[in-house]
């Protein structure tokens, strides 16, 4: 039997991914609130990409109070601020053979999962694509990237990976199974922690920061986060190392952050789950070897505080202390 896939969400990222699977033939549902089920079944879910446009009408949608049996892969990618909500939500949904595959930033997710639903559910996974909801709710794909890499954690091959790896073969977009999924998160994790830091600070682009004679608080930053990687057991590969420092001193960059775009909409960050966590794995000692990244968490924590007074919501401060 094909797998069944539970799509959690169809905003950019669930509904590139869920969303190409679908149009490959998967048995695809999505787990949505009413509002986005209701403009999924007016609008249909569409997909505007230079690898090829899609339509696809009327997709499956469930809401979570209907959720009443196990899927075979649970696809996760929503904010790290709204896991507990999105675990509430699929919980259903996780029956004893279940795999759950996040592609969420960071680590700190994958031990929260773990606590509820076990780590023998919890596969390792990691996505490039820049994505974004247009007015009308389409997918609108940025950029020339869409690779979706899964795996083991504990860096084994299994069945139930070559069997996503199959399904994922069929749809447009890069999925493949890998052997160092930790590796590549850990990696992946160092580079958005650096980029958020800094273009955060500076509230700049990359090309920005350069063309101010700044260019070496973008490298500081990157050896930083590298570092921490490194005393956690996964130092970045040299290559990684190099090809990022270029991006981070690359005249006339672009570059942002998608965290410096939601500071710049007043929306919520996952400052606490890209840099304080971060931070919080370096530990106490040797302080001086975190400045930078210290002082663009502070920056990051007073943007939430201040966004909290104006809008009357949380402020769930997360301290580094000195």
């Amino acid at each position: 039997m094909p797998l069944r896939f539970l799509i959690v969400g169809a905003g950019a990222i669930g509904g590139y991914f869920g969303g190409r699977l679908l149009e490959a033939g998967a048995a695809v549902t999505f787990l949505v609130r009413p509002r986005r089920a209701a403009e999924l079944a007016r609008t249909g879910l569409t997909i505007q990409s230079r690898f090829g446009n899609a339509m696809l009408r009327a997709p499956a949608c469930v809401l979570a109070e209907e959720l009443r049996e196990p899927f075979d892969v649970v696809l996760l990618s929503c904010k790290a601020y709204d896991l507990t909500g999105a675990m509430d939500s699929f919980g259903p949904a996780v029956g004893p053979e279940t795999a759950i595959l996040p592609l969420l930033n960071g680590m700190r997710h994958l031990e929260v999962l773990d606590g509820r639903f076990g780590a023998k559910h919890v596969l390792g996974g990691e996505c490039v694509i820049s994505a974004t909801l247009d007015a009308n709710g389409g997918v609108v794909h940025l950029n020339d990237a869409h690779t979706l890499l899964f795996g083991e954690r504990n860096g084994a091959g299994s069945e139930r990976v070559q069997t996503i790896a199959t399904a994922f073969g069929r749809a447009k977009f890069d999925g493949r199974p890998t052997n160092t999924i930790l590796q590549g998160m850990w990696e992946k994790w160092v580079f958005i922690a650096a980029a958020a830091g800094i273009t955060c600070l500076m509230r700049a682009t990359m090309g920005d920061i350069v063309e101010a004679g700044a260019a070496e608080f973008g490298s500081t930053l990157l050896e930083e986060c590298a570092a921490i990687a490194a005393r956690q057991g996964f130092p970045p590969r040299e290559a990684f190392v190099d090809q990022n420092r270029r991006i981070f001193t690359a005249a006339g960059s672009p570059l942002t952050a998608s965290m410096l775009r939601d500071i710049e909409r007043g929306a919520p960050i996952e400052a606490d789950h890209i840099v304080g966590d971060l931070l919080q794995r370096a530990g106490q000692e040797e302080p001086e070897r975190t400045l930078l990244l210290r002082i663009a968490f502070s920056h990051l924590k007073a943007y939430e505080a201040r966004r909290a007074r104006e809008t009357g919501g949380p402020n769930a401060a997360h301290k580094i202390s000195a």
